[in-house]
């Protein structure tokens, strides 16, 4: 098995991630020999010692806390990742690595037709990591003003305590980036008014596991459009894959 080609997922307490699985069936679905490993760290620096024990890796996918943190390991940044500023995608050549943003594709793909014909709305994007970064660049692409909302505050963003029933009647989309309701962590949310929401909300959780979080559940509750993050995960996958494959 030491000579079969790998990729692989970088993060911390990521044993519950679906993309082994995913990839797994790929590989088998179509005829791919290689495997895709879980690399759960608890520092960035061990990356360089996973590249030495893996001679056969080629990529690999970088997840939470990590996909800023991974940016001074790389030799090459693409004009997305460096834009965007956090990278979840590293496709590893004789060169060096090379960073890349596979979640801006796949939010996009996944949200765009979830909102496009109820455009004009604004946006509130809850948290401020690597996942945030990427969502706010396809709203930048989409034209539709938002506003990041952080547990601390920062210039150009508003604390969970500034949520309140006016904000919510100007803001009709929601998009969860942070890992608060993540299995196994199921009985928390992020902390906003959902007494105040509406049928004219929507609800989009970067989350998958579970399907459905009790965020999205209280989104369900008061009638919105609700929508998870496992589409997005099978786009990025993608996309990602596409990248290791071009030489």
């Amino acid at each position: 098995m030491n000579d079969v080609t790998k990729y692989g997922l970088a993060g911390r307490n990521i044993a519950h991630s679906f993309s082994p699985a995913y990839f797994k069936n790929k590989f088998q679905r179509e005829g791919i020999k290689a495997d895709y490993l879980l690399f759960d760290i608890e520092t960035v620096d061990e990356i360089k010692s996973i590249l030495k024990a893996h001679p056969t890796l080629k990529g690999f996918n970088v997840t939470i806390p990590y996909k800023k943190e991974i940016i001074p390991l790389l030799n090459r940044l693409s004009p997305e990742a460096k834009a965007v500023g956090a990278v979840n995608t590293v496709k590893i050549t004789k060169a060096g690595l090379e960073g890349f943003n596979t979640d801006v594709a796949g939010f996009r793909a996944s949200f765009k037709p979830l909102v496009e014909d109820r455009l004009p709305l604004k946006a509130l994007v809850l948290g401020t990591g690597g996942a945030s970064k990427a969502v706010a660049f396809v709203l930048e692409e989409l034209s539709i003003p938002y506003q990041l909302v952080s547990r601390v505050k920062y210039k150009n963003t508003i604390t969970y305590s500034d949520i309140g029933k006016s904000l919510l009647k100007d803001y009709h989309i929601i998009i969860n980036t942070t890992p608060l309701g993540m299995y196994p962590d199921i009985d928390k949310a992020p902390d906003i008014p959902y007494h105040h929401l509406s049928k004219q909300h929507i609800l989009y959780d970067l989350i998958y596991n579970p399907e459905e979080t009790l965020f999205l559940k209280e989104g369900i509750r008061a009638g919105a459009t609700t929508k998870n993050g496992l589409e997005m995960l099978h786009f990025q996958a993608e996309a990602s894959w596409q990248i290791w494959q071009n030489d």
